[in-house]
C-alpha cells in the first residue's frame, strides 16, 4: 500500500475542530510563488498550481522511468498547501483577496533530493509543454504553531481564526507572524467535487510564549 502522509501524520494533517498546539518539523516542498487573487481564471495562482502537480507527478511516477532515485517507496502526493499574507498585515483579510501573496507548496518525501527535484521540473515541463521554471525545491521549518480544522468556505475562515486568537490568549501565548513564519492553509477537499459548506481546511498559525 502506498504511503499516505494525512494517514501517517495525523496529527498535522488532521486536527480537531478545536485549536492545539503542535510542533511542526522541517519539512522539504515543491513551491511556487506569486501574488494576486487566487479565483483569477486561468491567473497566477492557478498556473502555479499546475506547475506543482507536474512535478509531483512527474516525481511520484519516476520509478516507471529510467531515473531511479535512492531509497523510493510509492507515496500518495500529499496534499495541496498553502502560505499566505498581505503586506502591513498580521494574518490575512480575504476581502482584499487582490492583495495576497502566497507561496504554494506540495510536501516532498524526505527521499528527494535536490537533484531529483532538478531532473523532475525538466521532465514535466518536457512532457507536459509547460514552464516549470518558477517551481523551487524549498526548506520549511514552521516550528510552534497553534492550527485548527475549519469547515465551510474559505471567506468564513475568520471565524475560525477567532477561535485560534482566544485559544491562545487564554493559554499564555500569541500570535508569531513574521516574514518567514505565515498563515498556513492545507486543502483537504476538492473544490470540484465537494460543497462549500463541507470544505475541510486545516488553519495553522506560528505561535510563541505571550
Amino acid at each position: 500500500m502506498a504511503f499516505d502522509f494525512k494517514k501517517e501524520y495525523k496529527e498535522f494533517y488532521l486536527p480537531k475542530g478545536r485549536p492545539e498546539l503542535v510542533t511542526v518539523p522541517k519539512a522539504n516542498y515543491i513551491a511556487v510563488r506569486g501574488q494576486g487573487n487566487p479565483n483569477e481564471e486561468g491567473g497566477a495562482y492557478q498556473r502555479a498550481i499546475s506547475v506543482l502537480y507536474a512535478v509531483a507527478y512527474t516525481l511520484k511516477m519516476s520509478y516507471k522511468t529510467d531515473r531511479k532515485i535512492e531509497g523510493f517507496f510509492e507515496y500518495v502526493v500529499p496534499p495541496l498547501e498553502g502560505f499566505w499574507w498581505q503586506e502591513g498585515k498580521c494574518g490575512i483579510d480575504s476581502g482584499r483577496k487582490d492583495t495576497f501573496h502566497w507561496i504554494s507548496v506540495l510536501r516532498l518525501p524526505d527521499f528527494i533530493s535536490k537533484a531529483d527535484f532538478d531532473w523532475a521540473v525538466e521532465a514535466a515541463a518536457r512532457k507536459k509543454k509547460l514552464d516549470c521554471t518558477s517551481a523551487e525545491f524549498l526548506t520549511i521549518d514552521e516550528g510552534l504553531c497553534v492550527q485548527a480544522m475549519h469547515i465551510g468556505p474559505f471567506d468564513d475562515e475568520a471565524k475560525t481564526v477567532a477561535l485560534m486568537d482566544a485559544w491562545l490568549a487564554e493559554n499564555g501565548y500569541e500570535n508569531d507572524f513574521t516574514d518567514t513564519r505565515l498563515h498556513h492553509e492545507i486543502y483537504l477537499s476538492d473544490a470540484r467535487r465537494v460543497a462549500p459548506e463541507k470544505w475541510k481546511t486545516v488553519i495553522r498559525h506560528p505561535v510563541k510564549r505571550g
